[in-house]
């Protein structure tokens, strides 16, 4: 933790190109909407940045769901780096900024925490994104829906539990066969005595 995570998805591939490539990345745009759920450690920050066109509305919703006090320091940054909201040891917040051209970073900070991990879920909702909305809802066709998504979860944890079932039920296979090897061997021993 504490290293650099971009967002959404297709931000985090198109974060790394350079401008001029950009316009051309197969028509991919942020979301207007997303949420996340994450853990951060005790004595860790962790930040994410988002790309914003100018005059486009980044609202920044946050919650603390788990982890003593619920709470945490949160911290919005401008592209130029000038600090838009520096919030201290609060369990929830919404912020909402008109933007300019560029990187917004925002930071949970629980390094004030020496023992304490936080479960942390926060929204990102962009607004009047102009006449590239249509275009940034676009790339949401190539994203599987959540439903298939959690069946295959669902039969990944149904898998896991079978085989865990399974290699159990083969060790005491093998558990039983070694015990009756062992007797077959001492009646075999006691006979021929």
């Amino acid at each position: 933790m504490g290293g650099r995570t971009w967002l959404p998805f297709p931000v985090l591939f198109l974060a790394a190109l350079p401008p001029a490539l950009l316009r051309g990345a197969a028509g991919f745009k942020p979301s207007l909407d997303s949420d996340f759920t994450f853990t951060l450690p005790a004595g860790q920050k962790e930040c994410f940045y988002q790309p914003m066109p100018l005059k486009a509305s980044l609202e920044i919703e946050y919650q603390v769901l788990d982890g003593a006090g619920l709470d945490i320091d949160f911290h919005l940054t401008s592209p130029e780096g000038r600090t838009l909201v520096f919030e201290q040891r609060k369990s929830d917040g919404v912020h909402t900024v008109e933007t300019e051209v560029g990187d917004y970073m925002f930071c949970f900070d629980n390094t004030f925490s020496t023992i304490s991990e936080k479960v942390i879920f926060f929204e990102l909702i962009l607004d009047n994104m102009g006449e590239e909305a249509q275009e940034q809802e676009d790339w949401k066709r190539y994203i599987p829906d959540t439903d298939v998504l959690e069946m295959k979860l669902e039969d990944i944890l149904v898998s896991r539990t079978l085989i865990s079932n399974g290699s159990s039920l083969v060790s005491y296979l093998r558990v039983h066969q070694q015990h009756q090897v062992q007797t077959e061997q001492k009646w075999s021993d006691t006979n021929s005595a």
